[in-house]
């Protein structure tokens, strides 16, 4: 069974956070707009009439069904390869941190594209500096805060094992670390065990072969994540 998982080929952004987990799994599957081609996608999406996709990514099943979002599809895999608890709590635990991310990561985007997302970074310089120096000051300690206190003296968010949900926090903090260098520095020191979290999601078989591999996109300017120095700060 292999899956086809369509996503913009030329930047981590969202659909990395379902890659990561699948690639730690070892879950077959095509990374179809990066073999076929935009084009391929936007004709894929444009196909399926009702319930289709709203945007990428989205995954279809051998059976040409279409899940978007990428929680819905984290929560998919989760389900259906046991990348989240058996215990219903747990699993439901899960999913809460996973939507907690996706949260962060609307705000992350916010600190360049404040004002609108069809408009250049260039555009609302000023704007995204004053957002920028607002997430950094407060959301990021409350967001990374409320992920550490969670983990607490676990090894991982949902129990005995990895989930899901580690995986993208793991891709949460190489995020923001790309981001927000000297904030994260400043940072670190106050959420080790997150910091720890995410150096055994990075020694999983799957992801250490991932990250050494030509199929791992690097975070760019053109993504969720972009580091621009005049945005960054230690506060």
């Amino acid at each position: 069974m292999i899956y086809r998982l369509w996503y913009w080929p030329s930047i981590p952004g969202r659909g990395e956070f379902v890659r990561l987990s699948m690639e730690a799994a070892g879950i077959p599957y095509e990374d179809s707009a990066r073999e076929q081609g935009v084009s391929a996608m936007i004709a894929d999406m444009g196909s399926r009439k009702r319930r289709g996709p709203f945007a990428p990514p989205y995954l279809v099943l051998p059976d040409d069904r279409a899940i978007a979002q990428t929680g819905n599809i984290l929560l998919y895999l989760g389900d259906t390869h046991g990348l989240a608890p058996a215990d219903p709590a747990d699993r439901l635990w899960v999913h809460q941190v996973q939507l907690t991310v996706a949260d962060m990561i609307a705000e992350v985007h916010q600190a360049h594209h404040p004002c609108g997302v069809g408009a250049y970074y260039e555009q609302q310089k000023s704007e995204a500096a004053r957002f920028a120096a607002e997430f950094r000051a407060q959301r990021m300690p409350k967001y990374l805060g409320w992920f550490e206190k969670t983990l607490g003296e676990d090894e991982w968010i949902g129990g005995a094992t990895w989930s899901y949900a580690d995986c993208s926090l793991f891709q949460l903090i190489e995020g923001l670390r790309y981001m927000f260098p000297d904030r994260m520095m400043a940072l670190e020191p106050l959420i080790p065990a997150l910091v720890a979290l995410h150096d055994r999601v990075a020694a999983l078989p799957g992801i250490a072969a991932y990250g050494e591999s030509k199929r791992r996109t690097p975070f760019n300017e053109d993504g969720i994540f972009r580091h621009y120095p005049e945005l960054d700060g230690t506060e």
